[in-house]
């Protein structure tokens, strides 16, 4: 599946008679150029000599951060984003049900003969483990412990920039002591850099990978504390080399949900 915004506008639900300019910022806008693919909220613009206006965009579903001249954007009533939201959130909803249901069946298919008939007595499925997730932006982490609820995944979630990540991840791993740390965020290859194996060209790789270290420093053992790391177009292999189990993005791709 894909996201739903393109369809949407296919119905006729984005397009019509919709105001196209005088934007400003906590308007919701499409993309004409990529047939309205993602919904964003219009968090800056920035205007240059020329009077001409640049966009900065963050999207309000997908986790992703962009800019877009002015005349390449749609607005979209708040009545019609209230539309779209209730279809993406059908979708994560049976995502979630899927996932549950192959966790069932997995660890069904992982019991013995003997353990099947008292698990499936005692309705226990094993604990899944119980996470730590830093990121910067709040509403973000609002979402992900929703999902993480949803999966019934014990879960702490803390509004922590990527800058800062490295300074309080040791305090919070020894407070929260997880199973599982999540560190996301935003990060980029800078404007005009082609060196992809020099970690100052990208905007914050250098911070993952600092917090990486200080968490392996509180536990060395990959398999005590699982490590998931980085954002869209992060220095993947830097990562994997600090001491994440796993990391991203290992073709320097957008990292951005499709279903």
């Amino acid at each position: 599946m894909d996201n739903g915004v393109s369809d949407f506008y296919k119905m006729g639900v984005i397009g019509g008679n919709i105001l196209m300019t005088n934007l400003k910022i906590g308007d919701i806008v499409a993309r004409k150029s990529y047939d309205y693919d993602i919904l964003f909220k219009v968090t800056d613009i920035v205007v240059d000599e020329n009077n001409k206006r640049t966009l900065i965009l963050k999207g309000t579903n997908l986790r992703i951060i962009a800019d877009s001249p002015e005349s390449d954007l749609t607005k979209v009533p708040l009545n019609k984003v209230n539309q779209f939201n209730k279809v993406f959130s059908k979708k994560i909803t049976h995502i979630v049900k899927n996932i549950l249901k192959e966790r069932k069946e997995n660890y069904y298919r992982s019991l013995t003969r003997s353990a099947l008939e008292y698990s499936r007595d005692s309705n226990h499925f094993g604990r899944p483990g119980k996470v730590l997730h830093l990121d910067g932006d709040g509403e973000y982490i609002d979402v992900c412990l929703k999902v993480y609820e949803q999966l019934d995944i014990e879960a702490v979630g803390k509004i922590v920039s990527e800058e800062e990540q490295p300074k309080v991840v040791g305090k919070l791993l020894r407070e929260y002591n997880p199973d599982i740390l999540i560190l996301t965020g935003h990060d980029s290859i800078i404007k005009g850099k082609d060196d992809f194996v020099d970690i100052s060209n990208y905007k914050n790789s250098k911070y993952f990978v600092e917090s990486i270290k200080e968490a392996r420093k509180y536990e060395p053992s990959m398999d005590e504390l699982v490590i998931f790391a980085g954002a869209c177009q992060s220095f993947f292999e830097v990562m994997i080399e600090a001491g994440a189990n796993y990391a991203s993005s290992p073709h320097r791709t957008l990292v951005i949900c499709r279903m």
